[in-house]
């Protein structure tokens, strides 16, 4: 008889679902606690776009890391940008911006690696 389930046929499972989870939870916990753990809040929103990227990258949406780091990065720039002019919450748009101005810098550092100046 035949083994039957799902199981079968994978290889390995992916570690991004739990780190993605875990950079919601920080930076949630961080924006909770605004003066003290902002920091910890951008960490944990660079933890759930690396947890993208990588996503992306596993699943073959993309061949290198910089571009998604790029999109991503730009992505939460322009919404960082637009919580500090649009909204109230000043914490919250600080610490998206960051975690996007970190992205971009970050794309711009894996493009110098991948096109080998760095």
């Amino acid at each position: 008889m035949a083994e039957s389930g799902l199981a079968a046929g994978y290889q390995r499972s992916s570690p991004w679902p739990v780190f993605l989870a875990l950079g919601l939870v920080l930076s949630e916990v961080g924006v909770f606690l605004a003066g003290v753990l902002l920091p910890v809040a951008v960490g944990g929103l660079l933890l759930l776009e690396v947890c993208i990227i990588g996503i992306f990258r596993e699943s073959g949406y993309a061949r290198t890391l910089s571009r998604p780091a790029l999109g991503i990065g730009s992505l939460f720039t322009t919404a960082g940008l637009v919580l500090l002019a649009a909204t109230t919450y000043w914490v919250r748009g600080v610490t998206v911006l960051a975690a996007g101005v970190l992205a971009v810098i970050g794309a711009i550092v894996c493009w110098l690696y991948e096109t080998r100046r760095l």
